[in-house]
């Protein structure tokens, strides 16, 4: 009896753990490369920023920081307003009068995100299945 019982409860726990992070996730992917609508608006407005100009290609920085990095610690709130207002004593322009950035912010992150927790490859992506 106790060792079913601690059976569920490990179970409950891996399932609620499991669930917790998928709805922190801010985006999907399958297979490294393949991403959500949101994330693919997102991946289409930095590369219509030309962000990797500073960022590099594969964010991983240049004359700005690496977002691989930055990514990992910088919450949705804190990008959000990076990107909006920009870092301009740092190099950072605002891109609050960019409509395809601000409309895109979240995806934006998203991308961002998950390239930095490893899984969106670096590269092109394509629309999900």
């Amino acid at each position: 009896m106790r060792k079913h019982f601690r059976q569920a409860v490990i179970l409950m726990l891996m399932t609620s753990a499991h669930m917790a992070t998928a709805q922190t996730t801010p985006y999907q992917v399958q297979g490294g490369n393949k991403v959500d609508d949101a994330t693919l608006a997102g991946w289409r407005a930095w590369r219509n920023a030309a962000c990797e100009r500073c960022h590099g290609p594969n964010q991983e920085g240049m004359v700005g920081p690496s977002l691989i990095v930055s990514l990992r610690t910088l919450g949705r709130d804190d990008f959000k307003a990076v990107v909006t207002k920009g870092r301009v004593d740092r190099g950072m322009p605002n891109f609050d009068g960019s409509r395809q950035v601000m409309d895109n912010l979240d995806g934006l992150y998203a991308y961002l995100k998950g390239r930095s927790d490893g899984a969106i490859r670096p590269g092109r992506i394509e629309k999900m299945d």
